[in-house]
């Protein structure tokens, strides 16, 4: 069993924690912060008409969790021997889900620079990975659990239409930088910040090409109050994650009084601390899109 190993890590330091886990022949990662716990296979009790993915839903601690099969969602083979698979208890999003898997080997620390951007080269997976990670000769494939869960209920998504309930906008001359390595997500947050009035925006994959353009700003000597007004950033980028980012930015005199928002699904009552320690302006838990909209309205309306 393994538990909350991943709130040791230091704020900032531009480093994260994977559990490594199998299916099939390939190997994948997931943010040691998002998982509760690993046990071997308990009862599973089928829901009808649910999700091809779901397998069912299993009690836990008292608990009615959804399990979801990652071979299925990934379209691989079930496990030879199922009696020596995993289930990975979750909790993002502000929802707890059980994964499915085939095998659970160990954990590794890293550092965001190790993780590139997947190419298109992935088995026809790259639209459900968010990174690539060499290690061993071998590569390790970080799944987008967040496209994974929207896919198989979308509610658990950012709702747009949320938007709508906070009445008539009028357009913003605000510029908002967003640093966000899913292309859904990027749309998404695009097509609610414009339903909100926020229609200049900078959109960027990475920590590190939001620093270096904010940093190529204040170098023609332009003041960053005058050219951008907000940043927003998820927490898990290749390269450079959203709390790094944070802290460049206010250790950085010339950058220190931009508003900075982490918007992830990785935001707790237990992880608040790391967001406030590298000086986060606000923290909003993915997918809750209105109140990132209020936030924005309160720190530069």
């Amino acid at each position: 069993m393994y538990k909350d190993a991943g709130i040791l890590l230091e704020s900032g330091t531009n480093e994260i924690e994977i559990v490594e886990f199998g299916v099939r022949h390939i190997r994948f990662g997931i943010n040691v912060i998002k998982v509760r716990e690993i046990i071997n296979p308990v009862t599973i009790n089928p829901v009808p008409n649910s999700h091809p993915y779901v397998e069912g839903i299993i009690e836990l601690r008292g608990e009615v969790l959804p399990i979801v099969d990652i071979a299925k969602a990934l379209k691989l083979p079930p496990s030879d021997t199922p009696e020596k698979d995993k289930f990975i208890v979750t909790e993002f999003n502000q929802q707890k889900i059980v994964f499915h898997v085939h095998s659970v080997t160990k954990i590794h620390r890293l550092s965001w620079k190790q993780i590139e951007k997947p190419s298109e080269l992935y088995q026809g997976l790259e639209t459900q990975i968010t990174g690539v990670v060499k290690m061993d000769q071998e590569l390790i494939l970080l799944l987008d659990f967040e496209k994974l869960i929207t896919d198989v209920n979308p509610d658990f998504g950012i709702d747009v239409s949320s938007v709508k309930k906070l009445g008539e906008r009028k357009r913003s001359n605000k510029r908002i930088v967003i640093a966000e390595d899913s292309p859904l997500l990027r749309r998404l947050i695009g097509d609610t910040l414009e339903e909100a009035g926020y229609v200049i925006t900078e959109f960027f994959e990475n920590g590190q090409d939001a620093l270096a353009y904010l940093e190529s700003i204040v170098a023609g000597n332009k003041a960053i109050e005058d050219q951008v007004q907000l940043v927003i950033t998820d927490i898990e980028m290749p390269q450079m994650d959203g709390h790094h980012l944070t802290k460049r930015i206010k250790e950085n005199d010339k950058l220190s009084i931009l508003p900075v928002i982490v918007f992830s699904s990785l935001i707790t009552e237990d992880l608040q601390h790391k967001g406030q320690m590298v000086g986060a302006s606000a923290q909003v838990s993915k997918p809750e899109i209105k109140r990132l909209i209020e936030q924005i309205d309160a720190l530069i309306l």
